[in-house]
């Protein structure tokens, strides 16, 4: 547990399902370090450069692996022999981003916040797989999955010619956020409810009190 704990980020599982994610890491973590080049085939590198990487990879993978490639000594040779083993993750992940982006539909969220989660989950393992999705073709997903009835928003938001969609979703949750203020105003003081205010309240029970004062005068 001690070892976990001084990790860098999270290990290489032996499931191989987070191998997309640890790849990225890696790559960033060596280039961080000017190793970067160390992993790639036909390299020069100098044998300290090399055991230093080594060990920043064995020391992020899982007990099991290690075990398993211990007499591995090439950082760059453990690094392919990885890519063998769990490459094939990434036909399995792309597949799963494809139908999750062609199945996404603003309209199946209950808060625009859920879908903006969504969105970028599902964008973000594309881009791991290698494909990248555009601004327009964001903007364009939510555009045409508004609500039937939501046919004259639609039209309104696109007229505002948005060009990234970080400032489409921003606007989106403005409004949805000061919506739902409206409707919890309309819940706690229903319509034609409106209470007099207490300044008008007293001069009118001031009136009264003055009128019986002289009826009684009077009598």
């Amino acid at each position: 547990m001690s070892n976990l704990a001084k990790l860098e980020f999270v290990a290489l599982d032996i499931t191989g399902n987070n191998y997309l994610s640890w790849v990225l890491d890696i790559e960033i973590h060596l280039d961080a370090k000017g190793l970067g080049n160390i992993i790639k085939e036909n390299n020069t590198a100098p044998s300290q450069d090399k055991a230093k990487a080594m060990i920043f990879l064995r020391h992020h993978l899982y007990e099991g692996l290690k075990t398993e490639y211990l007499t591995v000594k090439d950082p760059q040779v453990l690094w392919s022999n990885l890519k063998e083993r769990y490459d094939h993750k990434k036909t399995v992940i792309l597949s799963k981003a494809r139908y999750g982006w062609l199945h996404l539909r603003l309209q199946d969220f209950k808060s625009v916040n859920e879908y903006n989660l969504a969105m970028f989950r599902i964008t973000s393992q594309l881009k791991l797989c290698g494909v990248k999705i555009t601004d327009a073709e964001m903007l364009e997903n939510t555009y045409s999955t508004f609500l039937a009835n939501n046919v004259v928003l639609q039209t309104q938001y696109r007229e505002k010619d948005f060009t990234k969609y970080s400032e489409f979703i921003s606007c989106l949750l403005v409004a949805e956020q000061n919506n739902e203020l409206l409707l919890k105003n309309r819940e706690s003081r229903p319509t034609d409810s409106t209470p007099f205010p207490e300044v008008n309240a007293t001069s009118h029970s001031g009136k009264e009190q003055k009128a019986r004062d002289r009826a009684n005068s009077r009598g």
